[in-house]
Order: structure tokens, then C-alpha cells, then sequence
């Protein structure tokens, strides 16, 4: 692709030719909108902030590729505008086992955008020793990390013995751990006024080091239950929710999320009106622009193999899913501005698919950067610009 040729604005002249990249263009005013455009304009959600969270797929005989490219899809998001990247914690699976040491890395290859773990599972956790951890990668970072915990233990029947010692199943591993972890990153001292401890060349008040004062604002919880979100409102921690919820008293997605969030809303304490927590909604956005027929047809083949699980409750929980967003960019959009959650919120973060492949993660960014998310209201970061002639390392683009 020659420097300039890629357009990077949206053309709304659907008769107009298209460019490289597969997207409409034509040098033609826009139409004048329709009275229903413009109905649907004026309930246009407001999005402010605009983020993705990434599996950090690798290969089980090759992780350093794959890792490596899950660092440079952090770089990509933030030349391309993007205000958050986040990585999952996974245990025993070929991704990210190490929020904090990932993002540490993610630090020294970014200058501005934010870095999220969506989410770190506390019951594998010590909570000292995780605040330690994830204060020396914030101070690295200059302080841009955004933590996000859940209660859940995955794999346990495999793991709780190799972290624990003792009965762990008579631990307290659930909410009062991450106030253990929020206690400790509030960097009070310990001991008495008194206490000291002495180093080579120093003594001191023992506290927590290195104490990063921002942080401890800056933790959120991945609620899916009436009882979580309760509990996130009341610590004052920003909510995480996506596209998994608990089905408590109906079998509709929609507005279950819905009575999360109100629930949320109302458990904050009256101390978060000056400054209240931040609401991310995640959703799989899956746009086909940038995408070639094969592509196409592998987004297609995903959200089906998925839909299932969304017409009826599933297992003893009642877990509801949401469906994948998947298709055109206007597609997407009259999905996204009928959705009543996102109505209700300014964050949005894509969660993208697992198992696809850098370039499918590029594309799909790239498309929701340009095409989708300045129509509900998004606006990149100043410095986020890709070069005129960008071009996606992919061998599935037009």
C-alpha cells in the first residue's frame, strides 16, 4: 500500500467506489440524514473511552511469539487512539499467568495508554505480595495501570493445593482478599507510630514499597451477580461487566445487565459523588469492512458455533451470555445504538475472540477505531494517529 492511499475517515456514499482497504469513499457530500437518522442520533450512545481486552494467545511450544505479539498489539492500540489495552490472567491455559509482570512489560513499550488486567482471580493471590507487584509495575508505568479482580477460582480442583498450603477451602478467598490487597496498596504503615525497620544507609516507617498513592483508585471488579456489584458499589471499585452475566429473576440478558448496573448505582457510597468510579461495559465486536471473504466466513463460523449459549439460561448459576456483535460496521451500529446498556454507560471495551491471530486482532481494531466507534461519540487520543499509509500485518485484508 503506497503512503497516503488508506483513507482513514468513513464515507457514508454507499454508490461510491472503494478504496484498498475494502471501504467505501467518494469525494460526494453525505446525504442530508433522515428524521429517523436523526431519532436514532439523538439516543446515539456518548462513548468517552474506548479500550480492548486481549486473551494473550501463544503457541505451547513457541510463548515468546505469541506473547510478543500480544505486546505489540498493546503498541498498536496505542498509535491507533485507543485509551485502554487489557490482558486476561489465566491459569494452566496458553495466556497471561502473571498480570503484573505482563503489564510491567506493556509499560516499557507504551507512554500513554492505559493498561488493564481483566480480571485476576484473588483466591490464587497473596495479598501482600500481589500489591507489591502490581505497585512496582504502576510507578514503572507512571501510573496507568487499571486492575481488575474477580472472586472466581478456575481450575481449582487442580491448583488450590499447589498455591495453599492447609485446608484452602476454609479460606477466606473472596471479597475480603481484595481488601487485603486494597488495604496494603493504600500504603498505611505498619506497626506502631513508633516502628521503624533499618537498611543499609536507612531507616524508615515499614510500609509497602514502592507506595504508588493513585492506585488503590484505580481497582475495579468484574461483577456478574446482584451480590457482587453490591459488594464493588459499597467498596467504592470500578464495575467491570460484559457480555457474562448471572440470570437472577430473568432469563433476558438485556436486563439482567441492567438491574446490575442500577444495583451497582445505588450501593455506591454518598463519598463517591465527587469523585464516582468508573463503569466499563465489555461487548465481542467483530467487524467484516477490513476483512477478505475467508475472513469473513471465520467471524461468521465463530459467533455461530457461540449463539447456542444465548437463547436459555445455562448450568445451575443461570449464566446468561450475550450475543457476539458481528457483521458490517452499520450492521454493528444499529446493534450498539439499540443496545439500552450501553446507553448507560461512556466506557466501552472490546473483548476480543480467542484463538484468532494477531493480524484478525489488528483488523478488527482497526475497523472498530475507524468505522464504529467515532459514530457513538469516541474521539481518539491526540497522539493516537496511524500513519497515512497503514496497512495491518495481515495476509486476510483486501
Amino acid at each position: 500500500m503506497e503512503e497516503g492511499e488508506f483513507e482513514h475517515r468513513r464515507r457514508r456514499d454507499l454508490s461510491g467506489s472503494r478504496d484498498a482497504y475494502g471501504l467505501r469513499c467518494t469525494s460526494s457530500p453525505p446525504p442530508r440524514p433522515t428524521r429517523a437518522e436523526d431519532r436514532r442520533h439523538m439516543t446515539t450512545p456518548a462513548i468517552t473511552s474506548l479500550a480492548f481486552l486481549t486473551p494473550g494467545n501463544f503457541a505451547d511450544d513457541d510463548p515468546y511469539t505469541g506473547l510478543e505479539e500480544t505486546l505489540q498489539l498493546f503498541e498498536f492500540g496505542e498509535r491507533s487512539g485507543f485509551d485502554g489495552a487489557w490482558i486476561r490472567q489465566r491459569h494452566l491455559e496458553h495466556g497471561v499467568g502473571s498480570a503484573a509482570v505482563f503489564l510491567a512489560a506493556a509499560g516499557q513499550r507504551t507512554e500513554r495508554i492505559e493498561l488493564g488486567s481483566a480480571v485476576i482471580p484473588i483466591g490464587y493471590e497473596n495479598p501482600f505480595r500481589l500489591a507489591e507487584d502490581l505497585a512496582l509495575a504502576d510507578v514503572l508505568s507512571r501510573g496507568r495501570l487499571q486492575i481488575g479482580f474477580s472472586t472466581g477460582m478456575p481450575h481449582a480442583d487442580l491448583l488450590g493445593d499447589l498455591v495453599h498450603d492447609g485446608d484452602w477451602r476454609g479460606f477466606d478467598l473472596s471479597y475480603g482478599r481484595i481488601a487485603r490487597v486494597l488495604d496494603n496498596l493504600r500504603g498505611d504503615h505498619l506497626g506502631g507510630p513508633d516502628t521503624v525497620i533499618h537498611s543499609p544507609g536507612n531507616v524508615q516507617r515499614p510500609r509497602l514499597q514502592p507506595h504508588s498513592p493513585g492506585l488503590a483508585r484505580r481497582i475495579w471488579y468484574g461483577g456478574g451477580s446482584l451480590r457482587s456489584v453490591r459488594w464493588a458499589g459499597e467498596s467504592g471499585l470500578g464495575l467491570l461487566t460484559g457480555n457474562i452475566v448471572t440470570g437472577e429473576g430473568t432469563d433476558d440478558f438485556t436486563t439482567a445487565q441492567l438491574n446490575l448496573l442500577a444495583a451497582y448505582r445505588r450501593a455506591l457510597s454518598p463519598r463517591s459523588a465527587e469523585r464516582p468510579p468508573r463503569v466499563a461495559l465489555g461487548r465481542v465486536i467483530v467487524p467484516f469492512d477490513g476483512a477478505d471473504a475467508a475472513g469473513r466466513a471465520r467471524y461468521r463460523a465463530y459467533a455461530a458455533a457461540r449463539h447456542a449459549r444465548t437463547l436459555a439460561p445455562q448450568g445451575p448459576k443461570r449464566t446468561l451470555f450475550a450475543p457476539d456483535v458481528v457483521g458490517t460496521a452499520e450492521q454493528i451500529l444499529e446493534q450498539l445504538t439499540a443496545d439500552p446498556v450501553l446507553g448507560q454507560v461512556s466506557e466501552l471495551r472490546l473483548e476480543l475472540p480467542y484463538e484468532f491471530h494477531r493480524e484478525e486482532y489488528e483488523q478488527i481494531l482497526h475497523d472498530t477505531r475507524h468505522l464504529i466507534a467515532p459514530e457513538l461519540g469516541w474521539r481518539p487520543a491526540a497522539n493516537g494517529t496511524e500513519p497515512a499509509g497503514f496497512e495491518p500485518a495481515s495476509s486476510h485484508m483486501r
